[in-house]
Parts: structure tokens; sequence; C-alpha cells
């Protein structure tokens, strides 16, 4: 299966090494060009694409503000990568809570990129879980409350366990031996906890699990 890609910066030159690079790949296509932001949410709105990588600082719209339209607007969206110069980039947790499934370097190596895209087009994100925590951690404690106690109420006990181990960075594999179950197991509660709540993906899960109070910065248990 090809995945079908959109390419939003605003350099050109940017552009055109992503495009050298991802044209090597035989299940890549680079399907759409946008110079900013509102010719990404255009492209996504009129192209049939997997991935977006989205650049955060465009003129016209910014890249956080363009995935906020692509998620929220577009029938089955892309999965949006949002690249950064800088990996503690304050735009970082916004762009998470925005609806982005992660965030990669502009100057990550060219193994990562690739590796980043097929991740995202098959629904992961494409930084460790660790990574993600270190970000939230950073960033709950100034942002405001988003999400209360109600939507923790359709989750099960055990899937509140579950949550809270997920926002540690934990892997479906420490999970399950952390609670002393199958890894299956442990998939199917992820993948409930993420239904449950309306949640993209483990990013989200570690977003909301800081910003609804189920885990605060600091937590080890």
């Amino acid at each position: 299966m090809t995945i079908r890609v959109i390419l939003a910066d605003d350099e050109r030159l940017v552009r055109a090494g992503f495009r050298m690079i991802l044209g090597a790949e035989p299940d890549i296509a680079i399907v759409a060009e946008a110079s900013d932001g509102r010719e990404a949410v255009e492209a996504a709105r009129t192209t049939a694409a997997d991935v977006v990588l989205m650049d955060i600082r465009m003129p016209n719209l910014n890249g956080l503000d363009a995935t906020r339209q692509i998620l929220a607007s577009t029938e089955d969206p892309p999965r949006v990568i949002v690249l950064t110069t800088f990996d503690l980039d304050e735009y970082v947790y916004d762009a998470l809570r925005a609806g982005a499934s992660g965030f990669l370097l502009k100057d990550a190596p060219e193994d990562q990129l690739v590796a980043a895209i097929r991740v995202a087009a098959d629904g992961g994100s494409m930084f460790a879980p660790s990574i993600t925590r270190r970000l939230i951690e950073r960033f709950a404690t100034v942002a405001p409350p988003a999400r209360g106690a109600v939507e923790l109420e359709r989750l099960t006990p055990r899937e509140a366990e579950v949550m809270r181990l997920i926002a540690r960075g934990l892997s479906n594999a420490e999970i399950a031996e952390t609670l002393v179950v199958t890894e299956h197991t442990a998939k199917t509660h992820v993948a409930h906890i993420l239904e449950k709540l309306g949640l993209r993906d483990r990013v989200q899960a570690v977003v909301f699990a800081y910003e609804s109070g189920l885990v605060r910065p600091g937590d080890t248990d």
C-alpha cells in the first residue's frame, strides 16, 4: 500500500529536501505540497492523503491552527506529523493538544523521517511514550485544565490503572508485565480506553491523563 503524503512548509528548499528523501521510497508518494497553513488545509480537504508533514511556523495560518482545522473539518483526516526546530519547542504541547500524532525534528536522520511516516500511517505515534511523558510533564503544569473527572468515569478501575501506566511511558509489553496479564489483554485495554475517550492514539491518551488530573507531573506510581 502506498502512503500518500502532503508536505506543508513555507521554505521551498525544505520541501525539496523532503521530496528528494521520500521520492526514493517505493511505498511513499507525495500527493500535494503547501507553502502555508491555508494551503495545507485545502490540500487535506481535496487530496486523499494519509500523512501531513506540517511545519509549525508558516504565514497566513500557522501549523497548529491548520492541524486543528484539518482534524476537525476533514472527513477521515490524515495523521499529522508536526515539524519543529527544537525537541522541546514551546509549541509541541499545543500541537499534541491540537490533535497531532507527535512531532519530528527538521534535522532528523532520513531513516527516522521515513520510519515516522510509516508508523503514523499505521496509526501509531512517531516517538517513544517516554519522550511524550517528558514533554507533557514540562508543559502540563502551565496548561489550563481542559477535561474533567466526568470523562474518566467512563473507564473501569482497571482501565484507569492502564491509563496511568500509559502516561508513565510504558509499552503494551511493560503494562502486561506490571499487571501480570498477557500483552494481548494489555493491548485490548488500551484500545478500549482510546475508544471510550475518543482519543486517536497513545499520545493523546498521555495528554488526557495529565489534563484530567489522573496523573500529575512527577507521579511514579
